[in-house]
């Protein structure tokens, strides 16, 4: 059963890795994909039309909120509407793991600019769509690393966190409006831009996978079934809650 069919989903970061499987997976469940990134999402919008699935995509900087609009506008026009929206864009694969007392006040603003305030302005810019139709999902993508205190990568954290309390802040917000707001929390997964890095060395990745109870690496593969749920009419009545997928790593 397919569970997306009447969803029209806006993914960010969608043209690699992580939010490309995502895009792929929702696209497999019905919906109507916009894919969204500051990267070209041609090979991802050819590769759901490639299974016959339904997908546009618009190259978009998640921190330009005329660019967002723009993006929201794109999508109302090829599908009719925005009923989903996963806010997947971020930095991390980039940054190099390192005491935060040498990084820099200017990545430090730079993380929470893309992954704080860019999430902001997609919330922002469906909005009006979602209220005119009395309904939506909105799926945040936070991270487990909030719940351990994570070393070593302070503003990715900080900015997981954030998300978190604004998941939080726009479910009790919007709620009235019809709006379901909810938070997916990976682990460590094993995406393309996180294998290709030699910043996070193999000795990392077993550390993490000691604390699982399910001790196997984890693939994007891994968090599509729980992101479908959450977008879903099978998860209506949940809201401002946070997800944790991680293969039992945290419990909470």
């Amino acid at each position: 059963m397919r569970r997306l069919l009447d969803r029209s989903v806006i993914v960010t970061g969608g043209a690699q890795g992580i939010g490309a499987a995502y895009a792929r997976a929702l696209a497999a469940e019905g919906a109507r994909v916009t894919v969204c990134d500051i990267l070209s999402p041609d090979a991802t919008v050819a590769a759901i039309r490639e299974l016959g699935g339904n997908a546009t995509g618009q190259v978009c900087d998640i921190t330009d909120s005329e660019a967002v609009a723009r993006l929201v506008e794109h999508s109302v026009a090829q599908f009719g509407g925005v009923s989903g929206l996963v806010n997947n864009a971020a930095l991390f694969a980039t940054l190099r793991p390192r005491p935060f007392s040498e990084i820099g006040s200017e990545e430090f603003d730079r993380v929470l600019r893309v992954n704080v305030r860019g999430t902001f302005e997609c919330i922002k810019a469906v909005l009006p769509v979602m209220r005119a139709k009395g309904y939506g999902k909105i799926v945040n993508i936070a991270s487990g690393t909030v719940f351990k205190g994570t070393p070593m990568m302070m503003p990715y954290v900080s900015s997981k966190g954030a998300i978190i309390a604004m998941t939080r802040a726009a479910a009790r917000e919007l709620g009235g409006c019809g709006i379901r707001v909810n938070c997916l929390a990976p682990g460590l997964t094993l995406s393309d831009g996180l294998v290709g890095n030699e910043d996070y060395p193999e000795e990392m990745t077993r550390s993490v996978l000691e604390t699982r109870c399910l001790m196997r690496d984890q693939t994007p593969e891994d968090l599509t079934g729980a992101l479908a749920f959450l977008l879903s009419s099978e998860s209506d009545f949940m809201t401002g809650q946070t997800v944790v997928v991680d293969g039992g790593s945290v419990m909470h």
